[in-house]
Order: C-alpha cells, then sequence, then structure tokens
C-alpha cells in the first residue's frame, strides 16, 4: 500500500468511523505528512507497511533533536497511533508498531490571564470607524463573553443565537452542543454588527453564519486567530501577556461584567477547569520557546496536510 492510497483511507475512517472534526483529522494527517518528510528527508523508501518501531523511535528522536516541544511530541505520537490502529482494524498489519513507543512526560502548565482593565484595553483598541471594526468587536466580545474556542466562534449560526434570553447555543467538539450564556455588553455588539453592519451581499450557502468576511462568505478559523492576534498587537498588552486560552476562563456574567468562570466552562471533566482555575501569581512569566529557522531540516514541522497529497 503506498502513502497515497494509505492517507487517503485513513481520512475516510476518521471523518466516516470516528466521526472526528475537520480540524482534528486535519491534524492527524498533518502528522503523518511529517513522518512523511522524514523518510524523504533520510532517503528512507519506506511504505506504511514497511514501517518498524525502530523507524518511528528515530523519527521522535530526530524531531526531538529539532527543538519541537513535549507536548507537540506527544501529539505527533498520538497521530502516528491512530494510523497504525487503523491499519490494525483494516487486518493490513499484524503488529502495531507504535504499541512498544513511549510519549514524553508533559508537565501541566497554567496559562497567563489577563487582567479585566487589560482586556478592555484590548478591546477599545479597535477601530470602530470601519465596518470591519464593528465586526471584529462584535466578535471579540462574543469570544470572552462565551467563553469560546474561535473554531466555535466562526461556526456560530444565527439560529443559534437566542439573545433576548441571554444565551447562545455552540456547537463544540464532538459535535456537542451546550447553552452558553452571553452578556448584556456582547449582545449589544453583536446586535449592532447584525442590524447595521453585516453583509447584504451574502455567499449562497453562508446565509446562517453570523461572522462573515467581505465576501460575504463565512469566516475561516485563521483569519479568527489573525483578528485576535491583529487586536493584541495594537494593544499595550500584546508583548506582556500571550495567552493560549483566555476566553475558557475570563467571561461575561448574564448581567454583564466580567468573571471567572464557574459553571458550563464548555470543559469535559472538572479536572481541566480546576487546572485552569489556579492561575499563576502576579509577576510569573511563562518561558517562550524560540521559533525554529526554517531549514530543510526544520521544514518538516512546519509541513501541513492538503487534499492533493
Amino acid at each position: 500500500m503506498t502513502w497515497p492510497a494509505a492517507l487517503q483511507q485513513f481520512h475516510n475512517y476518521l471523518m466516516l468511523e470516528r466521526s472526528l472534526s475537520a480540524n482534528t483529522r486535519e491534524a492527524y494527517l498533518g502528522d503523518l505528512q511529517k513522518f512523511r518528510r522524514y523518510l524523504e528527508i533520510e532517503a528512507l523508501d519506506l511504505q506504511p507497511l514497511q514501517v518498524q518501531r525502530a523507524d518511528l523511535e528515530r523519527f521522535i528522536h530526530w524531531v526531538n533533536q529539532l527543538g519541537l516541544e513535549a507536548s507537540s511530541q506527544a501529539r505527533l505520537i498520538s497521530g502516528l497511533r491512530a494510523f497504525f490502529k487503523f491499519l490494525l482494524v483494516e487486518d493490513l498489519l499484524e503488529d502495531d508498531p507504535t504499541e512498544l513507543l513511549e510519549s514524553p512526560r508533559l508537565r501541566r502548565k497554567i496559562p497567563e490571564v489577563l487582567t479585566v482593565h487589560e482586556i478592555e484595553q484590548m478591546l477599545e483598541a479597535i477601530d470602530l470607524s470601519q465596518p470591519q471594526g464593528h465586526r471584529n468587536r462584535a466578535m471579540l466580545e462574543t469570544l470572552y463573553a462565551c467563553g469560546l474556542r474561535v473554531s466555535e466562534l466562526v461556526d456560530l449560526r444565527r439560529t443559534n443565537l437566542f439573545l433576548a434570553a441571554g444565551f447562545v447555543k455552540v456547537l463544540g467538539k464532538n459535535n456537542k452542543e451546550r447553552l452558553v450564556p452571553i452578556g448584556a455588553a456582547a449582545v449589544k455588539y453583536l446586535e449592532y454588527y447584525l442590524d447595521h453592519v453585516r453583509a447584504d451581499n451574502i455567499r449562497p450557502g453562508h446565509e446562517n453564519y453570523v461572522f462573515l468576511n467581505r465576501r460575504g462568505a463565512r469566516m475561516t478559523r485563521v483569519m479568527g486567530v489573525l483578528h485576535h492576534q491583529g487586536t493584541r498587537t495594537k494593544s499595550r498588552y500584546s508583548q506582556k501577556y500571550q495567552p493560549a486560552h483566555l476566553p475558557a476562563f475570563v467571561r461575561h456574567p448574564p448581567g454583564g461584567g466580567w468573571r471567572r468562570p464557574q459553571g458550563g466552562t464548555g470543559y469535559a471533566g472538572a479536572r481541566k477547569h480546576y487546572h485552569h482555575r489556579n492561575l499563576h501569581p502576579p509577576g510569573y512569566r511563562i518561558p517562550q520557546r524560540n521559533h525554529l529557522p526554517l531549514s530543510p531540516q526544520n521544514e518538516i514541522l512546519n509541513t501541513r496536510w492538503t487534499i492533493g497529497w
């Protein structure tokens, strides 16, 4: 079996049998593309059914030497395990080469947060003289008020907005639906965007999405992240903090104002919620890893999966 055929079948397996989201499928297939790129760089002519545990161990050691963080290495191993487990399920392999593959020990880190004043400063940095500014303000207000993931924000539908009742219905990971309260400040900006700013020339099939780009199409997850990063860059606090999951633990209550989450956080279990509640003391700074230069060896870390193979 060749790599293109194996990746196509694996993609179908993830989509049809495991019902994983598009982002998760892309992540798994991207991990396999990194492994393929490694084989090309090392001039190893190995097809999927020829891979042995020693080959995978050398690959993990190789990316570790490049400086890939332990969490990224663990995610990489998870993608490889899912792929070879699929080959076992399809009776294409007799032994799983990832069975004895060890994952790196992960250290649980508590993310940093912005204060209420700092978040307000960031929101006020948005230019409301432009139509896109009102959209971006509505996006950020909704993001923080409801504690949404960016993918959940851009996938928000108009039919799932119950603003008069003070909540929205969100479709999260594994197609789980949840009702999330939304504060009065977010409702104000969201209603203004929907009534006065939202594009009229909407692309067919995108009418129900709340947030649209200039061409009347649904916002992508990448564009949502870029708009968020751009707003932080304009803020005076953009260099002081680099919060990874900020919307998850600072949000509006239904009556307005900011608070830490108590219920309806969207976490699958209480353990992770408790972990995010115990924040670092003031002045603590999580070290940031320097970006790797894009050399032929480091190119593998930037490899992504695409439909074209």
